[in-house]
């Protein structure tokens, strides 16, 4: 197991399991209290942009990198940015209750308030140079009585939890300052309300949105084959479609959920309940009772990118399944159990057969003795596709180019390495034991804890339903372990330094190289291999080589939070 995951798995459990992590030494209770503001203080002060983050920064903070933005002015709003440091801000005040965290967190949520488009959600990143906001259709800006607005490309986006996670953070800071912030009280009201607006008549949510859909173009039928389908990718829109792609609409049920008990409004929960509708309505029928990534408004499975195609998957669809048992636990009806039988015997007949000689791939995402499913099952045939390996090259503000590969293929030997083709089945066994401890559970033991942690608390272990928390005193001893190797490794300022490469504002050129490639640089050639990435920059100073990673900060603030939260 990766070292991240290990320690993600270990905070995860203390907090959604309610151990009582309080360790028996004072010493290490008062290293660890220091430690925990020492690191905040760090990250708030010196890392912050007028309360926002990238992913990743240069160790001397030169320089603020992420996925879809990077430098001073921006910050990123998906996954490792934004809004987990402020989640980790909230789990710090919530095991202290000292005022210092809460404030942070009001700060991240301010930056968020910023960042909102006149459609109510949020966009990948935030752009803070008053030259620049100008581009971006901002709420808090005026912009929004524009016609037409300032860019109608830029959307509410539902992809990689970016809006959902927003969201979910606005709300968690407007319960903590008792709905006294009205900045951050209505813009969160605002999002809520803005995504009802957004999700279509059947219960679903597109990727991505800047206009609400019109019901009538929009009708509500269950999902079916199509006729026939293009073996090529289209490049088609695919934005409107109904979109389970990186769990965006598990994502929404669920903040529509916590929306429901944070502010006791039952417009959110029956949002919620429509969209687990949805979910039974895109249940594919028999042959494969399954799910697919995304459906076009016919309920067809649909392409998306060039290598998302038309299929049944073996990824989302576990998150699915995942998202019906939380349906019933969080509202008794047992028409969201119902799908499940059926779903789990068909990937259970769709486990790939074990490989004597499994490729690169394969071992990558599927590690001998782990169950794999194929994420892409071609349609009523079930057999397996596959992606071809691309050569790609990306120039300075010219976009990326893909030169050969991105072929549909029934073998895995060459495919593509950014996105996975393979996936775990590993969650199989445990969604039918859940399953089938949820079938004689009592309703009281059903519903989680008032108060959720992290950015999509469905995908969290639970404890078998009707048990009681026990005390796992190993779990503790080892979280103490962990508390001492967290305060080891923070230098002087307060920072978390690692290994790894941050890249530089000034790329111009990167190249992957889907197979052995050859550079020549001053007339001398270099050999690429295969997998290999070449970037040019510009400059003589090299990319540096430590970072302080967001991610590594959330997840040090959540060990400690939950070492020095009370005993439960």
């Amino acid at each position: 197991m990766k070292r991240t995951a290990l320690r993600s798995l270990l905070v995860l459990g203390v907090l959604a399991v309610g151990l009582p992590a309080r360790g028996d030494d004072p010493a290490l209770r008062e290293r660890a209290r220091a430690a925990l503001r020492k690191a905040v203080e760090f990250y708030r002060t010196n890392v912050s942009t007028q309360g926002g983050y990238h992913f990743a920064y240069a160790e001397d903070l030169s320089y603020g990198r992420s996925e879809m933005s990077d430098g001073p002015s921006k910050v990123e709003v998906q996954r490792d940015g934004t809004p987990l440091v402020g989640m980790a801000y909230l789990d710090a005040y919530e095991a202290t209750r000292d005022g210092y965290y809460l404030e942070a967190a009001r700060e991240v949520a301010r930056a968020l308030v910023r960042g909102q488009y006149c459609s109510g959600g949020w966009d990948y990143f935030i752009e803070f140079d008053s030259q620049k906001r100008g581009q971006y259709p901002y709420r808090a800006d005026g912009r929004c009585s524009e016609s037409p607005p300032a860019r109608p490309d830029r959307r509410t986006t539902l992809d990689d939890n970016i809006t959902q996670a927003a969201v979910r953070l606005l709300m968690r800071v407007d319960r903590d300052l008792e709905f006294k912030d009205a900045q951050i009280h209505e813009a969160a009201l605002c999002a809520l309300d803005s995504l009802i607006k957004a999700q279509y008549p059947n219960g679903a949510w597109p990727q991505r949105y800047s206009r609400f859909p019109d019901p009538s173009s929009f009708p509500v039928k269950p999902a079916s084959y199509p006729e026939s389908w293009s073996r090529t990718w289209p490049g088609s829109d695919y934005q409107s479609h109904y979109t389970f792609n990186d769990d965006s609409i598990i994502d929404m049920i669920d903040a529509m959920l916590e929306a429901a008990r944070i502010y006791s409004e039952p417009r959110y929960l029956a949002s919620a309940e429509k969209g687990g509708d949805f979910i039974l309505l895109a249940q594919m029928p028999e042959p494969q009772p399954g799910w697919a990534q995304q459906y076009d408004r016919d309920m067809h499975p649909a392409w998306a990118r060039r290598f998302e195609p038309p299929s049944i998957t073996g990824g989302e669809s576990q998150s699915v399944m995942k998202g019906l048992l939380l349906l019933f636990r969080e509202t008794g009806k047992r028409k969201y159990l119902e799908p499940l039988p059926r779903a789990l015997a068909y990937y259970r007949r769709s486990l790939l057969p074990d490989a004597d000689s499994p490729s690169e791939i394969r071992h990558r995402a599927c590690p001998t003795g782990t169950p794999c499913l194929a994420r892409f099952a071609e349609l009523k045939t079930n057999r397996p596709l596959y992606i071809t390996k691309g050569t790609r090259v990306t120039a300075l503000d010219q976009g990326t180019t893909t030169v050969d590969g991105y072929e549909l293929s029934y073998s895995d030997a060459s495919v593509i390495t950014h996105y996975s083709v393979l996936v775990s089945g590993a969650a199989l066994a445990g969604i039918e034991q859940e399953y089938r401890e949820l079938q004689t559970a009592e309703p009281g033991s059903l519903k989680r804890p008032d108060r959720l942690h992290g950015l999509s608390p469905w995908s969290l272990r639970r404890s078998p339903a009707g048990s009681a928390p026990t005390v796992d005193r190993g779990a503790v001893a080892n979280l103490e372990l962990r508390i001492r190797a967290v305060i080891d490794a923070m230098d002087t300022r307060g920072a978390w330094v690692e290994e790894g490469s941050i890249g530089k504002a000034n790329r111009l050129v990167s190249v992957f190289a889907a197979k052995e490639m050859v550079v020549t640089l001053a007339g001398k050639a270099l050999p690429m291999r295969e997998n290999d990435t070449l970037e040019v920059f510009a400059g003589a100073e090299p990319p540096k080589q430590r970072i302080i990673r967001t991610r590594t900060f959330a997840e040090n603030i959540g060990a400690l939070s939950a070492y020095l939260a009370p005993a439960q």
